[in-house]
This record gives structure tokens, sequence and C-alpha cells, in this order.
């Protein structure tokens, strides 16, 4: 199961790149300002460069006083010009804006509903290897006429009871078709990687010198395959770079979710052995969830900066970690607009965020600031929890 922390990762990252459009949008829209006073040099008349540079400056101070409007403008000193031309840099840093957030938002469903077709495509590649060793021996025993001596071992793989156990599943066969989960193309490069780079590693090597290995010795050569070549070579990574645009953010659930495969089929009589990690246990109910942390942690970004800059006086929010602040935002968010979810449910899935995506100190600092602010705002009803919410708060 892609659980909601795993999702609010992804909303991270992707709320993390808007930001960074939003800053570039920023850059081009105040270079427009520039632009529009610079001096017409196809013009007969005499160009006054000092009162155009003052212009330029006036309409950039008053872009930045009004990025929140894109209707009418204040000021009694601007000219008409000025405030034409700060109408539309503000028209087109909000187009912009807009269709960065409806990209990164669709990006971010795209990217967490591919998840399942990359981990397995994992397991198929661990497959694959296991058919290349079965195609090789059938070769050696042909070239030896029909006598194994001396490389019988060398099936251990193609007779791993994990994988076989994986391929004989009816909700594995499924969820490979439903996913379009194939390999079909890299037939050359999977002899290729098999040769170069699962052969010649200590562990397989060690692994085909075993006669009849246990379980647990399978259990064990597949995981390390899976960890130790697919997920560290990057010959082999570049193929699930190809696949997906997000897999520097997928990685690493990616490899979690297929070694979670592989160690519940190493049960195999225990009833889980078949289950295969899902996107959720209910994607549509999830995919809502945090589509909705993305849009209302935007749509309430000029109100979280004020709350934060009220908790955080004697530091300018400027110079908070950039991530800090996108977390506590999402944080604010969650807690404010997901009665069901516990407040310290929230706080902790942030912490735990702050730990790997922002900076050493973070943990405490994003800790200690929404433990007060979840008080305060709870306090001042902004904050209402019903349900298992409300109860798992006591």
């Amino acid at each position: 199961m892609l659980n909601r922390r795993i999702l609010r990762v992804k909303a991270f990252q992707n709320l993390y790149a808007y930001e960074q459009c939003k800053g570039s949008n920023l850059n081009l829209a105040k270079d427009f300002i520039k632009e529009s006073f610079l001096p017409d040099l196809n013009s007969m008349e005499v160009q006054d460069k000092a009162a155009l540079n003052e212009e330029a400056k006036l309409a950039v101070k008053l872009f930045e006083e009004n990025l929140g409007n894109t209707q009418t403008l204040n000021s009694s000193e601007a000219s008409t010009k000025v405030k034409k031309v700060v109408l539309d840099a503000l028209k087109q840093f909000k187009a912009a804006n807009e269709k960065d957030k409806e990209f990164l938002l669709k990006n971010m469903v795209v990217s967490a509903e591919r998840i399942p077709q990359l981990y397995l495509l994992a397991i198929e590649l661990l497959q694959a290897f296991a058919k290349h060793v079965g195609k090789e021996f059938d070769k050696k025993m042909r070239f030896n006429g029909g006598d194994p001596a001396g490389f019988a071992n060398d099936l251990n793989l193609a007779n791993n009871q994990v994988l076989k156990h994986i391929r004989e599943s009816d909700a594995y066969k499924a969820a490979v078709a439903r996913n379009n989960a194939n390999l079909d193309d890299l037939e050359l490069e999977i002899s290729e990687w098999f040769r170069d780079y699962v052969k010649p590693s200590e562990e397989y090597q060690a692994y085909i010198g075993i006669s009849n290995p246990t379980l647990e010795q399978d259990f064990e050569i597949a995981d390390t395959l899976l960890k130790k070549i697919i997920f560290k070579n990057e010959v082999i990574l570049n193929y699930f770079s190809e696949k997906d645009l997000n897999w520097t953010e997928n990685k690493s659930v990616v490899r979690s979710l297929a070694s979670k495969v592989l160690k519940n089929s190493s049960l195999l009589d225990d009833e889980e052995s078949n289950q295969l990690p899902e996107i959720a246990m209910n994607w549509d109910e999830d995919k809502e969830f945090f589509q909705n942390i993305f849009n209302f942690t935007i749509e309430s970004d000029a109100e979280s900066k004020a709350l934060i800059s009220q908790k955080t006086k004697n530091w300018d929010i400027e110079r908070l970690a950039f991530t800090d602040k996108i977390i506590i935002s999402m944080a604010l968010a969650e807690m404010k607009n997901f009665p069901s979810i516990p407040v310290k449910v929230s706080i902790n899935e942030y912490i735990d965020i702050s730990k790997t995506y922002s900076t050493p100190k973070s943990k405490q600092f994003v800790n200690g600031l929404l433990d007060v602010m979840s008080k305060e705002l709870t306090e001042s009803g902004e904050i209402r929890k019903s349900g298992r919410g409300l109860l798992d708060n006591k």
C-alpha cells in the first residue's frame, strides 16, 4: 500500500517544485517590466533614459506590492503606462503560476499511479534473470550431451522458490497485465545485464555454490539482486528513469514496495504471501486527499506565511529554510482542512518529512512551531476535529 505518508511526500515534492516555478515566474515578470521601459531605438524622439529607469523602478515596486492583485492599482504617483505595465505583468505572473500549478497537480497524480508499474517491472526483471538462467542451462545441456555434471547449481535462480511463488500467483499475473509491466523489448539488455552485473557478483556466485538452497537463501539472493544490482547499477536505473520523469523521487518507494513483494512471497503458506502492495486501500479517496493537500497549501499560502512570521519574530521568514516553510504550511493546511486526521498524526508526519528533506535542525524547529501553532489554532476554533481526529487527540 502506498500509505498517506508517501502521498504527503509526493505532495511536498510538487509543492517544492511549484515554489521554484513561482520564483522563476516572478523573475520573468520583473524582466518584462524592465524591458517595457527600455529606450525605443526605433523612435525619432529623444529618449530620457533616467526617467525611463525611474519608471521601471516604480513599476517593479508596485508589482511587488500588488502580487495578490490583478485588477486595480492604488498609486497616485504612477503614470498610466506604469500602471498598465504592472497590471500586465501581474496577469502574466498569475497565469504562469496557474499553468504550473495545473501541470504539477496532474504530474503528481500520474507519478503516483505509475509506481505499481515500476515496482512490478523490478520484480519482472528478477524473473527475467531467472528465465535467462534456464535458457543458458538448456544450452549447456545440449552442448554437454544432456549431462548436467558441474553446472547443476546454475539452475538455482531459475528454481528460486520465492520468484516461482510470485510468478505463479494469480494476483501477480493480473497486476502485471493491468499495469502493462512487461520487458518484451529488453531481451538483449537482460542477457547483457545478467552477464555483466549479476553473474560476476560475489553474492550470486556464493548462491550458485549452494546445493538445494533454502527458502531463506532464495529470498536473500532475490532481495540482494534487487537492492544491490537493480537499484544500484546506473545502466539498469537509466531504464527506469526513462520510464518515469519522477524516478529520482519515486526510486526509494519503488524499491521498498518491490522488496515487500519478495518478503511477502517468502512466507509461502502465509495468507499475506499473495498480497501485492497497492497504490492505496482506497485510491480514489487517497488521491483526493493528496490533491487537496496540494491545493489547500497553495490557497492558504499568504495566511500560512503570516502565521509563521508571527511565531518567528526573531527570524526573517525569508531566512527560514525553504523546505521548512513548505512543510509547516502543508501541516497547517492539513490540520485545518481534515477534521478526521488527529493533530498529533499530522505533526508527526511532517516532522518525519523534515528529517529527510530539510536541514539537520529542522526536526526540532518544525516540531516546536507546529506544537505551539496547533494549540493556539485549536483554542481559536480554526482547527476543529471530529470523529477519529477528535478521539485520538484526547
